[in-house]
């Protein structure tokens, strides 16, 4: 059997790492438009709010499920039994930390963004100078970009667990898999190309 390290599903939420730069600099250019008619501290908590608490709150209670990419997922019954083991190590107390350490460095992320956004005042002076939508889609922005942390953070977890304590994990049930797992998309039976493969006879 081929290690759990190879499902490519796994690789593609890594990767989503490397939006998460440019998802931060669309927020810092939002914070940066108009003037602020709130305190500080509101507009941050405002900010926060939506960019932390909804993702948190997910990753807490029911996990986003991993097999899903782009707006579609994969149907909970065509999973492979390899599969179900990785479900098993999302919803998980380690998991847990992890998301409220990723929120944390979030929300210390967003604070250096807003110190930061006054020196850029005069890159963002092409958009509309209305400071309660720059506000909302800081909030929105800085939402996409959690997004973009919390699931590859929950990924990394998977990656370095040893082969030896997945080959104990037991399979989640897809009544489970229902039941813990926060499901986005429209479901299908497969979002990858199916590997083929060629047997090749001598004659």
């Amino acid at each position: 059997m081929r290690s759990f390290r190879s499902e490519p599903i796994l690789w593609i939420h890594v990767a989503g790492l490397a939006t998460l730069p440019i998802l931060l600099v669309m927020c810092l250019l939002f914070l940066s438009v108009g003037k602020p008619v709130l305190p500080v501290w509101i507009e941050l908590c405002l900010v926060a709010t939506i960019g932390v608490v909804p993702l948190l709150w997910m990753q807490l209670r029911r996990p986003f499920y991993i097999f899903a990419i782009l707006g579609i997922a994969l149907k909970p019954e065509n999973l492979t039994e390899q599969q179900r083991k990785i479900l098993c190590l999302i919803n998980t107390k380690i998991n847990r930390v992890l998301a409220l350490v990723a929120a944390i460095l979030s929300i210390g992320m967003l604070w250096q963004l807003y110190q930061i956004a006054p020196r850029v005042i005069n890159v963002a002076s092409f958009l509309p100078q209305w400071r309660s939508l720059a506000l909302l889609l800081a909030g929105l922005t800085f939402l996409a970009s959690n997004l973009f942390l919390q699931i590859p953070v929950s990924v990394m977890r998977i990656l370095v667990t040893n082969e030896t304590e997945f080959a104990a994990l037991e399979p989640l049930s897809l009544e489970k898999i229902k039941q813990d797992f926060t499901i986005l998309g429209v479901r299908v039976n497969h979002i990858l190309p199916q590997r083929t493969v060629k047997v090749e006879t001598e004659e």
